[in-house]
């Protein structure tokens, strides 16, 4: 009963009013009417009245990357009794240009109330892109795609403005030693899935050190705005490169390989039923297409100057960078045979790892251990940094008091261009006689000096009883004596014989070392090829360095316990080797120690490496 009066109520006080809409129904379009290669642009209808059967025209010379997005606003208004109801539905399309030309646009239709309305016909005038974009951003504009098979000129484009890979260095100019930290990074505006590195950039005559924080996998994704355009950025690889040599280094570009996601237009029509209009939401109406994309990174060449030979301290050993250095000594009074500890220190930013530490000089009376070496690195945004430590163990044999050195500790330091040098403290020792200690004098080896006579004192006069006895014949001249003189030296004569003897083996044996060693060495690379190929990386750089080093010591001589890198090219320097070939046999010698270690196809890396080695020995053995 309740509900028949609230009816009858509502018809008796709307009846009076009229409800008038609008007359003539339109259909109007909104768009850029110029834009340039490559650029993303919207295309607006609008209709003022409730249709159907939105018909869109055919978009031909562009891609529609997403659309139609429907959207609808209604109103109503009353002036002295009377009610207008206004209406506005809007259909949207993203279109991007992808090549230029002047390109015609139909209309687009509507049926409101059984009647067809139609907007106007417009044209688009698309320009080339004159490349500036794609130059300052790193970009590649054309790009090389890839996809399923096309189904009509609208096929889905990423243009260069869309996805680029970009390499950004904190430096392209730099000194021998100076860390360089790379950045690689993929700028998109579209969505991308199954990222892979497809090339990794070689480094040679670097020194490099992945510094990447991949949390687990997972790239660091950032915004950042290039050219006016917000970027979702994603950081792929990060490095830190340190120039061994001089002279315009070449790095190759970085090759990726992923897949970019394009909304396409839906095939909804648009309808008067509510749940069709609900579920035709651009959130619920998704068309995605894979394309497929390889972008490259733009070739880097770092200029890479010589440290200055003016100004150069004596005690430089190659450090470049920014450090502190200190000296630590943990007791300086102490009795013979009891050991104390001397720690240096060099602390800041540089290439710690590599950094060689100062060597003290300590008096011939103490007995001084190989030092500890400690390195603790730190890895920041801007590169390497760190703290490396060597403890010495001492041990005084001598009482006495003695004085330890200042260590002088040289470096570069690429921001100012000037050498630094820093001292540490001297230290005054205090070595007392400990109980029991008789070496006041004698012949004593230290390890790092050579035969040292310890004490000149004049002993003191024996005292006591000397058990003195008689002498009841002289031995000079007896039979015996003649004996003892003839077996002595028929001794010595053997003695220079077998000396003789060991020195022609000796040069026999370095002989048949040097006869031998291209067939050693071709023995090694061998197996080398055999653990290439079951892609064995331990083994296989095992038996490489073996082959590289074993021939170079058994060819020139070196022992195997004094071979590095400044032997063999001094020795190579002696045998008139030209320089060219010496510092390839060098440069291959570095990229089999740090290979293994660096990013990349191992596979490639192994078959370069094992190619290199088998040039290169093969140039040594026709100068040799």
């Amino acid at each position: 009963m309740k509900k028949i009066f609230g009816l009858l109520l509502f018809i008796v006080c709307v009846a009076p009013i009229t409800l008038r809409a609008q007359d003539n129904p339109t259909l109007t379009v909104s768009v850029k009417k110029q834009v340039v290669v490559g650029e993303r642009f919207q295309v607006v209808f609008e209709a003022n009245a409730e249709g159907k059967n939105f018909t869109a025209p055919s978009f031909d010379g562009f891609t529609v990357v997403g659309g139609p997005f429907t959207s609808s606003s209604s109103s109503f208004s009353m002036v002295n009794g009377s009610m207008s109801h206004t209406v506005k539905n809007t259909y949207t399309y993203a279109l991007q240009a992808y090549k230029e030309g002047t390109f015609p646009i139909g209309p687009a239709s509507l049926t409101v109330k059984g009647e067809k309305v139609s907007s106007e016909s417009f044209v688009i005038k698309v320009l080339p892109d004159d490349g500036s974009y794609a130059a300052s951003s790193g970009g590649d504009a054309s790009g090389s795609s890839s996809q399923g098979k096309s189904q009509n000129t609208n096929d889905p484009q990423v243009s260069g403005k869309d996805l680029f890979l970009k390499v950004i260095p904190t430096k392209k100019s730099a000194y021998v030693g100076e860390q360089i930290v790379l950045t690689y990074k993929l700028y998109t505006k579209v969505p991308v899935s199954s990222l892979s590195v497809d090339k990794m950039p070689s480094y040679a005559g670097f020194w490099t050190k992945d510094i990447s924080d991949n949390n687990g996998g997972s790239l660091r994704q950032s915004s950042e705005y290039v050219n006016g355009m917000e970027y979702t950025v994603a950081e792929i690889q990060k490095i830190i490169v340190v120039p061994q040599r001089s002279g315009k280094l070449n790095l190759d570009p970085m090759s990726i390989e992923c897949i970019a996601q394009i909304r396409t237009e839906s095939n909804r029509r648009q309808s008067n039923d509510p749940f069709d209009i609900f579920f035709n939401d651009p959130f619920f109406n998704r068309n995605i297409v894979n394309v497929k994309k390889e972008l490259s990174t733009s070739a880097l060449t770092i200029d890479v100057k010589n440290l200055p030979e003016s100004g150069k301290p004596a005690s430089f050993a190659g450090a470049v960078g920014n450090y502190n250095f200190r000296s630590d000594i943990d007791k300086t009074e102490l009795r013979t045979n009891e050991a104390f500890t001397l720690t240096l220190t060099v602390s800041g930013a540089g290439n710690i790892e590599l950094l060689q530490m100062p060597e003290p000089n300590f008096p011939p009376d103490f007995e001084v251990y190989d030092p500890k070496i400690t390195t603790s690195p730190n890895i920041t945004a801007q590169g390497l940094s760190g703290t490396k430590k060597a403890e010495y163990l001492v041990i005084p044999r001598r009482a006495g008091n003695f004085n330890l050195s200042p260590v002088e500790f040289s470096f570069f330091n690429p921001a100012n261009g000037t050498y630094t040098t820093l001292n540490s403290e001297s230290y005054a020792v205090h070595v007392e006689k400990g109980s029991g200690d008789e070496g006041d004098g004698g012949i004593y080896a230290s390890n790092q000096e050579g035969i040292k006579y310890l004490g000149s004192d004049v002993r003191h006069i024996m005292t006591g009883d000397p058990h003195l006895k008689a002498m009841h014949s002289a031995f000079f001249g007896t039979a015996p004596y003649f004996v003892i003189l003839l077996a002595m030296l028929l001794v010595f004569i053997i003695l220079l014989m077998v000396s003789k003897k060991r020195e022609q083996s000796k040069q026999d044996v370095a002989a048949k070392r040097n006869k031998k060693a291209t067939k050693v060495a071709r023995a090694r690379l061998k197996k080398a090829d055999q653990y290439l190929k079951v892609k064995d990386q331990n083994n296989f750089y095992v038996e490489m360095s073996q082959a590289l080093w074993g021939y170079i010591s058994d060819k020139l001589g070196i022992e195997r316990s004094k071979l590095s890198m400044d032997t063999v090219s001094e020795a190579m320097k002696e045998k008139n080797v030209p320089d060219d070939l010496t510092q390839q046999f060098v440069d291959t010698l570095n990229s089999c120690e740090f290979a293994r270690f660096a990013p990349g196809d191992a596979e490639a890396k192994m078959g370069d490496l094992y190619q290199k080695g088998i040039e290169v020995i093969t140039k040594a053995e026709k100068v040799l």
